[in-house]
C-alpha cells in the first residue's frame, strides 16, 4: 500500500504497524471489495474505500460495514451492482448513497460529495463532487479523510490523517471554523470520537468548538441525540462529557449537566456534584457485563440533576438536597423527551433516577420484608440496573463508610434473594385475579375490580403471599368496609 504523503521519520515505526493492520484487514474484505472495484473500473468509474472504514482498518478493527465513494452517480451505481449484490437498498439515495450486501458485508457506496450547509437550515444541501480530493477535503476529520483505491489498493492521505491517527489527535482537514460552519454537528462528533477512540482534540478544534457552540442550535434534536448516544456509549465517555461541558456544547442541548458544576455534594465536600456524577458514570461502566448499557449510563449521568433546584443550606451550614430524586426524575423525563428518545427508554431512565435513593436508610435496620417487596416491585425488570446504579453512586473517599455501604447493599441483595426463594418476587401480584374478584363480589368488570385488585396487591406487598381462604376473607373484609356488601 503506497502513501500519498510520507510520514515523519519519528512516526515511521508506529505508522508501519498501522499499515500492517490495514493490510491484514483489507485482505479479509478484499474478495468483495476488490471485485466491486473491478466492476466500477470496467464501467469507467472510480471506487475508493474511505472514511471510517480506512480509519478502522488502520486501527485493526474493521467491521463488516464498508464505506465507499465513487464518481458514479446513484443511477450508475445501481446499474453496476445490479445482479452482483445479494440485496440493494436506496434509503440514502437523496444523499447520493446506495446500500448493498454481499457475502455478509454491508456496503454503502456514495457519490463524491461537496455538500455544505447554507448556515441557516438544519440539513445539508447535497452537491455532487468531481474528485476524490474534493470529497476527502469536505470530510469531518483528518482521520476520516483517507482512502484506499480499489482494486489496486493505492493509499491517499492528503491531510495527514495517518500521522494524526498515530498521534491520537482529532483535527479537521480544512480550518475548524470552515468545517463546523458547514456542519455544526461535527463539534459533537469531535467529542464523540474523543470518547470512542480515547483521542484528544487539537487545540484549534477545541477553541472553535467553544466559539461556535451556539451553531449547534441549527441541528435537529434527532441528530444530536444519535451523536450523544454514541458518545455516552464510547470507551471513555468521561472525556467526551468533559469536552461538552468545557466547550459549552452541553449547554445547548443538556444544560442540566453543566448546572451540576456549581453544586457542592453533601456526601463529599472535596468535590462538586459534577465531579461526583462523572465518577458515578465511570463506576456504572465498570459494572457492565458486556457492551454498552445506555439506560444505566444515562441514569448514572442524570441521577443528581435535581440537586440544583433542591439545594438548601441549614442553620448549621450543612447542604441538603431533599427530594432531589423526585425533581430529578421530572427533569430527566422532560430532557429526554426534548432529545427525542423513545418513550420506553425515557421511562426506564426516569424510573432509575426516581429510585436511586431508595436504598439509603436500609443499613439502619428500618426495612421490613414489606419494604423489600416494595423495592423489588417498584424496580420491576430494572432491578439489576438499580443494583448497579446504587453501588455506582457510592463515591465517598471514606473507606469505612464505603465498606459499610457495600456491606449493607450486599445484605439487601441477599435478603431479596432469600425472599424471592420463598415468594415470586419477580411477579408480585394479588393472590386473587380479576376473575376471582368479580365472582366473589358478584360485580362486573369496572373500577370496583381495579380498586379491589390494588388493595389485594398492597396486602401482598405488606404481608407476603396469602392462601386462598385468607385472600378471600381479606377481599370480603375490604368490600364490607367499602360498603360494597353487607
Amino acid at each position: 500500500m503506497s502513501e500519498a504523503s510520507a510520514p515523519h521519520a519519528a512516526d515511521r515505526r508506529e505508522l508501519t504497524a498501522a499499515q500492517r493492520n490495514a493490510v491484514a484487514e483489507l485482505l479479509r474484505v478484499s474478495p468483495v471489495a476488490d471485485e466491486l472495484g473491478r466492476r466500477f473500473v470496467r464501467a469507467g468509474h472510480e471506487l475508493h474505500l474511505v472514511g471510517g472504514s480506512v480509519r478502522d482498518a488502520l486501527l485493526g478493527r474493521l467491521g463488516d460495514d464498508l464505506d465507499f465513494c465513487t464518481d458514479a452517480h446513484p443511477d450508475e451505481t445501481l446499474r453496476i451492482i445490479k445482479g452482483w449484490a445479494e440485496s440493494i437498498w436506496e434509503t440514502g439515495r437523496e444523499f447520493g448513497t446506495i446500500g448493498a450486501q454481499r457475502d455478509g458485508l454491508r456496503l454503502e457506496i456514495t457519490t463524491f460529495r461537496a455538500e455544505s450547509y447554507d448556515q441557516v437550515t438544519r440539513n445539508p444541501v447535497v452537491v455532487y463532487g468531481t474528485s476524490l480530493d474534493e470529497d476527502l477535503k469536505r470530510r469531518d476529520f483528518t482521520i476520516n479523510a483517507m482512502a484506499v483505491s480499489l482494486p489496486e489498493h493505492r493509499f491517499t492521505d492528503p491531510h495527514g490523517g495517518l500521522a494524526d491517527l498515530s498521534a491520537k489527535v482529532i483535527r479537521t482537514p480544512s480550518t475548524p471554523g470552515e468545517s463546523f460552519g458547514d456542519d455544526p454537528l461535527r463539534m459533537l462528533r469531535a467529542a464523540r470520537f474523543a470518547a470512542q477512540l480515547r483521542f484528544a482534540v487539537h487545540p484549534d478544534v477545541h477553541v472553535a468548538m467553544a466559539e461556535m457552540a451556539a451553531d449547534l442550535d441549527r441541528i435537529t434534536a434527532e441528530r444530536i441525540r444519535d451523536e450523544f448516544t454514541k458518545l455516552l456509549c464510547g470507551a471513555d465517555p468521561i472525556t467526551g462529557l468533559r469536552l461538552l461541558v468545557d466547550t459549552g456544547l452541553a449547554e445547548r442541548f443538556l444544560p442540566e449537566l453543566t448546572g451540576l458544576k456549581l453544586e457542592i455534594d453533601e456526601h463529599a465536600q472535596h468535590k462538586d456534584v459534577y465531579e461526583h456524577t462523572l465518577t458515578v458514570v465511570e463506576n456504572a461502566v465498570s459494572y457492565e457485563e458486556e457492551g454498552c448499557d445506555f439506560i444505566l449510563r444515562m441514569a448514572a449521568l442524570l441521577h443528581d440533576v435535581g440537586k440544583p433546584a433542591t439545594k438548601a443550606v441549614g442553620s448549621d451550614g450543612r447542604v441538603s438536597f431533599h427530594h432531589h430524586e423526585v425533581v430529578g426524575a421530572r427533569l430527566t423525563k422532560a430532557r429526554m423527551k426534548a432529545m427525542r428518545y423513545p418513550k420506553e427508554v425515557t421511562a426506564k431512565v426516569t424510573a432509575l433516577v426516581a429510585l436511586h435513593l431508595r436504598f439509603y436508610g436500609y443499613g439502619r435496620g428500618e426495612w421490613t420484608d414489606s419494604a423489600v417487596r416494595r423495592y423489588v416491585a417498584d424496580a420491576g425488570d430494572l432491578l439489576p440496573r438499580l443494583h448497579k446504579l446504587t453501588r455506582s453512586d457510592c463515591t465517598t473517599r471514606n473507606r469505612r463508610k464505603a465498606a459499610q455501604l457495600a456491606a449493607d447493599y450486599d445484605a439487601l441483595e441477599d435478603r431479596i434473594a432469600r425472599i424471592a426463594a420463598e415468594e415470586d418476587l419477580a411477579r408480585v401480584r394479588p393472590d386473587l385475579d380479576g376473575n376471582a374478584i368479580m365472582e366473589l363480589l358478584g360485580v362486573p368488570p369496572g373500577p370496583v375490580v381495579g380498586r379491589a385488585w390494588k388493595h389485594l396487591k398492597e396486602q401482598r406487598l405488606e404481608h407476603g403471599p396469602l392462601d386462598r381462604d385468607a385472600a378471600e376473607a381479606e377481599l370480603l373484609r375490604w368490600a364490607r368496609a367499602e360498603g360494597l356488601i353487607s
